[in-house]
């Protein structure tokens, strides 16, 4: 369902760009054809620019962690380059073009499961499915604006579909409220034995204050203080924590406080200058995950 929203979203910038430009040029108004496409992109950079700029105002005086504003901008221009690809081509319109990969009997070889997050869907990570040599399921989580709780059904599904494709239980990769749907499917099914590892990428693990606007079931539980994080914590079992390694970032335009992402028991990895979409491709994830998928321990509580 998303893929299609978005690809409506897509397809009526398209018609309202070319509708403009054929009445400029009917009128030989040529220049003015820029108009459109200008206002377009400095509303999409003013957004970013509005996202940082609050992001920068939950710090404290004197936080050693608050980002330069070299860093920031640094930050801005990756996250504006990266973002036209995830959410006007390869979401959209690539979501379902690399199947997920699973060998008729086991391999062997520790495979992986990808979960996606907010407004996304598996196309997000279509540079890791081009890259990987190992058996993957990337799954879609609908409703998209439907309760977390609800998603629990096809990250199970996936666990098992790796499981026994390869014989071994998986890593799962999970950016942003993927974190979270992963973290209430183990609370729920009370099974953590049935991954490896679990890899958080920009998860808002104690909420963020971006999802007060969110205007939906799932970014209502997302929201810095939400009962429902409150209720999360209470049921999941504290040996699973250490099982997590989760990546975050100081200059996190999603997810902040930006500590937020940090989950207590786990193993916190902090990427500097990176910001909440990027972070998904940034190559020191990628290698900590092929080390992780190598690693046969599993650390205990």
């Amino acid at each position: 369902m998303l893929a299609r929203i978005q690809q409506a979203l897509v397809l009526l910038l398209a018609a309202a760009a070319a509708g403009w430009w054929y009445w400029c040029f009917r009128h030989g108004h040529a220049l003015w054809s820029l108009a459109m496409p200008a206002v377009i992109v400095a509303g999409y950079l003013a957004t970013l620019a509005c996202e940082f700029t609050w992001m920068l105002s939950t710090y404290e005086r004197g936080d050693v962690l608050r980002p330069r504003l070299g860093q920031i901008f640094r930050a801005w221009i990756t996250e504006a380059t990266i973002g036209p690809a995830v959410f006007l081509w390869w979401q959209p319109f690539r979501s379902r073009v690399i199947p997920d990969r699973l060998t008729p009997r086991p391999c062997g070889r520790r495979g992986m499961v990808f979960v996606h997050g907010f407004f996304c869907n598996r196309g997000v990570w279509t540079r890791w499915l081009r890259r990987t040599d190992r058996n993957f399921v990337a799954v879609d989580l609908e409703p998209a604006f439907g309760s977390i709780d609800r998603y629990g059904d096809a990250i199970g599904q996936a666990v098992d579909r790796i499981t026994q494709s390869t014989g071994m239980t998986p890593i799962v990769v999970a950016h942003s409220m993927g974190g979270l749907a992963v973290r209430a499917w183990l609370a729920s099914d009370g099974q953590a034995d049935k991954v490896h590892r679990v890899v958080t990428i920009a998860t808002p693990h104690a909420g963020t204050r971006a999802a007060r606007y969110a205007g939906s079931r799932n970014g209502a539980q997302m929201a810095e203080g939400s009962a429902w994080l409150a209720e999360l914590a209470a049921r999941e079992d504290p040996k699973v924590r250490p099982r997590f390694v989760c990546f975050w970032g100081h200059c996190d335009n999603i997810v902040f406080p930006v500590r937020s992402a940090m989950l207590d028991g786990a193993d916190n990895r902090h990427l500097t200058a990176t910001p909440h979409v990027r972070m998904v491709f940034h190559r020191d994830i990628f290698a900590a995950v092929m080390a992780l998928a190598d690693d046969d321990a599993v650390p205990s509580h």
